[in-house]
């Protein structure tokens, strides 16, 4: 375990900065959050970071103290920087376990909603177009009945229940769907031919019978 590890090799008054008791500490508070439990990674880190520290330790006891000094600084270093990696991860794990919804409780026709990503992509904004381009497909869908209208859908069950009533759009409504998510909840930008693509699918969908 990582609070039995002894690192006492190191010369006294060496330059480390964060020391790797201080690194250590840092990827100890780290790992504590649930994000990271259901998918083995605390097991696998220490694991790894048991042999990194293994081997530093052989190799920094007949070693010269500078030499020493820069093991253990190059150690604190990686400690360091797989705390922040560990810390994206865990954003990054947030934000995939967030309710990724589609509609949200505005009471708004299909038509309006197509009509404001028309206008937002008209005055270069097309991440807004892909949102509400989407959004118009989606309640389109639901007012004529081709689509089940339930609270809280999220894009992936929207695009589940379309490709089940229109299997032959099944692979684009599917990559309008990830492209929603990414737009609204991963911050990723949209270019126009993007939101051009949904407002067709939209199209298309609505002359289908």
């Amino acid at each position: 375990m990582i609070g039995t590890w002894s690192l006492t090799r190191v010369p006294a008054g060496s330059p480390l900065d964060p020391s790797p008791d201080r690194a250590r500490s840092l990827l100890r508070h780290e790992l504590v959050h649930p994000a990271y439990h259901d998918q083995d990674l605390v097991r696998q880190i220490l694991d790894w970071l048991g042999r990194r520290v293994d081997s530093t330790l052989n190799v920094a006891s007949g070693a010269h103290p500078l030499s020493t000094v820069a093991a253990f600084t190059v150690f604190a270093i990686l400690l360091v920087v797989l705390v922040w990696v560990l810390s994206r991860f865990r954003r990054n794990a947030r934000t995939a376990a967030r309710s990724q919804v589609v509609l949200t409780q505005e009471v708004v026709t299909a038509a309006e909603l197509r009509r404001r990503a028309e206008g937002a992509l008209a005055q270069g904004r097309p991440a807004d177009a892909v949102i509400d381009g989407f959004r118009a497909l989606t309640v389109r869908q639901i007012e004529r009945g081709r689509l089940d209208d339930l609270p809280g859908a999220t894009a992936r069950e929207v695009a589940t229940g379309l490709g089940v009533t229109f299997p032959a759009y099944g692979g684009e409504v599917r990559r309008s769907a990830d492209l929603f998510d990414l737009v609204l909840y991963g911050d990723r930008p949209a270019s126009d031919d993007q939101a051009r693509a949904v407002f067709g699918l939209d199209d298309e969908l609505a002359r289908t019978r």
